[in-house]
């Protein structure tokens, strides 16, 4: 009889900024790591299935600064957030076309 798994748990937030210090604390990264590896050991952890491109672009300087700023406050790096925006913005998009 395979051994019953205890449950993850991960608590309730009062703001991003809360919820990006947890992940980022020992707890945080410890529930991470178990997330991953019940993931990888039942075949649920899938790797992306869109391959990427590499995009070089200019873009000016206050907007990668405030990406900087606004990407920090929520715990991410700012490409992984210009990314995002951008994600969100094609979407938006493609709903309203």
């Amino acid at each position: 009889m395979p051994k019953q798994l205890k449950p993850i748990t991960i608590p309730k937030f009062r703001s991003t900024d809360e919820e990006a210090d947890w992940w980022e604390s020992r707890e945080g990264k410890r529930v991470a790591a178990e997330i991953m590896r019940r993931g990888l050991a039942a075949g649920t952890a899938k790797r992306r299935k869109v391959p990427l491109k590499t995009v070089t672009m200019r873009l000016p300087e206050p907007d990668v600064e405030a990406a900087k700023d606004l990407a920090e406050r929520k715990g991410i790096p700012y490409q992984t957030y210009i990314k995002m925006l951008l994600h969100e913005a094609l979407e938006k998009e493609r709903r309203s076309a």
